[in-house]
């Protein structure tokens, strides 16, 4: 069982990727997880990433391949945030092929655009821990983090005009993913707009 959450910003990716994992008791896989727990022993990975350098799409994939091996993997692995460019796409083919496996399925995650900017407008952080709130997800107390007590604030850097830019960039470099796998049959549209849960159930069927 191999599948690929995709989507545009606040679509929900990670959450319903874990879910997804958890539901089917495979490895939920990140790239940008990974890339940041590699940094934690390679030196060049982490001067990269401290300085935003764009790392090569060949070193993820060989990154990417190295977590595949892993016996927990064995069973399959959702990936979520991979892949971002065709070539990305071209690799992971490569990559798979040579290990004798192939993809399940490609689930794209859509929302209007007016809840996007909602779930991103209306987003909170604590303060002290780091937790994210959102209309999804919201606090027990307003303003208040359930895990910590900490203040929630809203990112300052959560605008109208930085997130209209990235659903542009995202429609742009997706585009020739998407089309690359329903011309294989492996591409499923699914409404993100409702709870992550019933998202999930509509893939499994």
């Amino acid at each position: 069982m191999i599948y690929i959450l995709t989507g545009g910003p606040a679509t929900g990716k990670g959450t319903r990727s874990e879910i997804l994992a958890n539901a089917l008791k495979i490895p939920h896989i990140a790239t940008g997880d990974m890339l940041r727990e590699v940094a934690l022993h390679d030196e060049d990975i982490r001067e990269k990433l401290a300085n935003g350098i764009l790392i090569s799409d060949e070193i993820i994939t060989k990154l990417l391949e190295d977590r595949i091996k892993k016996d927990d993997c064995k069973e399959g692995f959702v990936l979520d945030g991979y892949p971002r460019t065709f070539k990305q796409a071209e690799l992971l083919d490569e990559l798979l092929n040579k290990l004798g496996r192939s993809i399940t399925k490609v689930i794209e995650l859509t929302v209007p655009d007016e809840l996007a900017f909602k779930r991103i407008l209306e987003r909170k952080k604590c303060e002290k821990c780091g937790r994210v709130y959102g209309i999804d997800f919201p606090p027990k107390v307003e303003d208040v983090c359930d895990d910590c007590g900490g203040h929630l604030s809203v990112r300052t850097d959560d605008t109208r005009e930085t997130l209209s830019k990235r659903i542009n960039t995202y429609r742009e470099n997706a585009k020739a993913i998407l089309d690359y796998y329903r011309q294989k049959g492996l591409l499923m549209t699914v409404d993100a707009s409702s709870n992550p849960e019933s998202v999930i159930e509509d893939a499994k069927k």
